[in-house]
């Protein structure tokens, strides 16, 4: 699948990139390749195969988190210089 110099170029201005034409002729190219070799996958025969996000086997053996109260809330809060309904209390930045 060939991607068009005009297609990246749509995609720079979609992401907000000034690209050469170099760039332009460069990222056309290696996107055609990516998307042909991604041609190539589709055309494997994975009949059987069941699908997989992993293949170690390995599982998550991380514990899982506990949610203790840490009084650091109240620490914060009795520092600040200026609190309403328990909320810090900030100059406005943007104006109207």
């Amino acid at each position: 699948m060939t991607i068009s110099k005009t297609e990246i170029k749509k995609i720079a201005e979609l992401a907000r990139l000034k690209l050469t034409t170099d760039e332009e002729t460069h990222h056309a190219k290696t996107i055609s390749a990516v998307l042909d070799y991604m041609n190539i996958l589709n055309e494997v025969d994975t009949t059987g195969v069941e699908p997989t996000a992993q293949v170690t086997g390995l599982k998550n053996i991380v514990r899982y988190d506990e949610v203790k109260p840490s009084g650091l809330v109240d620490k914060l809060v009795k520092n600040m210089p200026r609190v309403e309904r328990g909320e810090l209390v900030v100059p406005a930045v943007l104006e109207d």
